[in-house]
């Protein structure tokens, strides 16, 4: 298996993933001895034009665990010559000079692309607007087949804010490589799941089911993936996203409808959509995910510098 460019969750195939997940699973040793040295000469440079926790620290934990050193700017909006007017094109042109990989979280479809179209060293999307998050993907994909056992044959509800949900787009995409799996699209109208993952989910064979009650969903389902309603998606439509906040909620009286061996599943960073109640419960699976993550990205990492970087892209006026 080989890599560059980590852009959308539709580049992994499944021995792809399988061979990610065995790595993965030694990862969590890795860590358990106290880290490797294995890249103590490589950098990584992360650029986040976008707020972050989990992602951004779980990628610079990775790249230490691994032995490597992170430069970072916490607010690339700002706090870069992007306040100058620089184009997102030029900084990745910079930082080849300075790093050895780049992982991006910009507030604009497409940017990750747009960055490794011009890029020689690896650029791994950590989220793109409301487009993708290919990493979540991953780490999500691993928590369900570590917790439930396996992938093919599962039964999931995605749950919220599904219109601007990058990590749940990401997650369909990559069930879309699996058997005899159904989705339950759990929102309100103005948030249900976009027609091009309705359409990719139905030219590769999964069901899927569109409904407004979650209360019907959760006794059928394995896996319950919820999602914050985004507040920052809606701009200057209050109205609407009040109307859309609170409409789901996972409280006691939820985990009383689901099946004993059943997981609560979220991306977090959660407002009032999971009761704190749920934590006690060991079928609340949210920070184990999260976890995850760390084992997930220093595979990822691995992985992608293991392969040589690429030629530089030509600008546009040369030949």
């Amino acid at each position: 298996m080989q890599l560059h460019h980590v852009i959308e969750a539709q580049q992994f195939d499944r021995p792809t993933l399988a061979e990610l997940f065995t790595l993965t699973r030694q990862m969590e040793q890795v860590v358990e001895r106290g880290g490797s040295d294995a890249f103590r000469h490589r950098i990584m440079a992360t650029l986040f034009y976008e707020p972050s926790t989990r992602t951004r620290f779980s990628f610079e934990t990775a790249m230490h665990r691994l032995g490597g050193r992170v430069i970072s700017t916490e607010n690339a909006a700002e706090f870069s010559s992007v306040s100058k007017g620089e184009t997102l094109e030029d900084t990745i042109r910079i930082l080849n000079g300075y790093a050895d990989l780049i992982v991006l979280r910009h507030y604009e479809v497409g940017a990750a692309q747009r960055a490794a179209a011009v890029s020689r060293v690896p650029v791994i999307n950590a989220g793109d607007g409301p487009g993708q998050h290919p990493t979540q993907a991953l780490l999500d994909l691993y928590t369900i087949e570590k917790e439930i056992g396996s992938i093919d044959g599962l039964r999931i509800a995605m749950v919220g804010d599904l219109a601007n949900g990058r990590t749940v787009r990401s997650l369909a995409y990559l069930l879309g490589k699996f058997r005899d799996v159904h989705i339950w699209f759990v929102a309100p109208p103005p948030l249900r799941m976009k027609d091009d993952i309705l359409t990719y989910l139905a030219e590769h064979g999964v069901e899927y089911t569109e409904e407004s009650s979650l209360e019907k969903v959760l006794p059928e389902v394995a896996v319950v993936y919820q999602t914050r309603i985004q507040k920052e998606r809606f701009g200057d439509r209050i109205a609407d996203y009040e109307k859309c906040r609170g409409l789901y909620v996972i409280n006691a009286a939820s985990l009383r409808l689901m099946k004993p061996h059943a997981i609560v599943m979220h991306p977090l960073p959660r407002v009032d959509e999971i009761s704190m109640e749920v934590d006690q419960d060991p079928r609340a699976a949210y920070f184990r995910q999260a976890q995850n993550g760390l084992y997930v990205r220093m595979a990822l990492l691995a992985r992608v510098m293991e392969r040589p970087a690429s030629p530089p892209a030509p600008r546009p006026d040369q030949p």
